[in-house]
């Protein structure tokens, strides 16, 4: 029994979950306040988003370093360090403080 509340003010629900689902993928601000025009979407919940420290992650509660696989919070204090589970999907889909350039390969 009982009830969670996110510091944002999303209430979770046990049962017919809706937000981040997959269908609709807006961050819980957008919901809010409504989306940004084209081109200043929102990367976070937070506008504007936190900065990432040289060669960190942004991995939801905190900047994670790969070098030293340490994840702090967001005022740089200690949180823990990674296992390779959690170092696989940090590198994998978190936001990262460098830009990245892909290069798109014609099919042959």
């Amino acid at each position: 029994q009982g009830k969670y509340t996110f510091a944002d003010g999303l209430d979770y629900k046990d049962k017919k979950w809706h937000y981040c689902d997959g269908y609709d993928r807006r961050f819980y601000a957008e919901i809010c306040s409504g989306l940004k025009p084209a081109g200043i979407s929102q990367h976070t919940n937070l506008d504007p988003p936190q900065k990432i420290p040289e060669g960190c992650y942004d991995c939801g509660d905190g900047f994670y370093n790969p070098e030293t696989r340490v994840i702090v919070d967001y005022k740089l204090r200690f949180l823990r360090n990674a296992d390779d589970d959690e170092h696989e999907w940090i590198i994998r889909t978190c936001r990262k403080a460098w830009d990245a350039t892909t290069e798109q390969k014609p099919k042959p």
